[in-house]
C-alpha cells in the first residue's frame, strides 16, 4: 500500500518528527533509517536474485 503523501504531509511528519524526538536526536535518527533501509533493500535485492533461476549459473556440463 503507497502512501500517497504531498508536501503538507511530509511536513507534518517532519514537524511532529522535531517536536517528538528533537532537534538534537534528528540527524542520528535520519542515519539510523537510511541505513536500515539501505540494508533491507540489500536484503530483498539478494534474496529476489537467489529466487531467479535466470541469475543462477547453469551447472551442467557440455560434452
Amino acid at each position: 500500500m503507497p502512501l500517497n503523501l504531498g508536501w503538507t504531509g511530509i511536513l507534518l511528519l517532519a514537524l511532529i518528527a522535531l517536536l517528538f524526538f528533537g532537534p538534537s536526536k534528528l540527524p542520528q535518527l535520519g542515519r539510523a533509517v537510511g541505513s536500515t533501509l539501505r540494508e533491507f533493500r540489500s536484503g530483498t535485492k539478494e534474496l529476489i536474485q537467489s529466487d531467479d533461476p535466470a541469475a543462477q549459473p547453469k551447472s551442467e556440463s557440455r560434452e
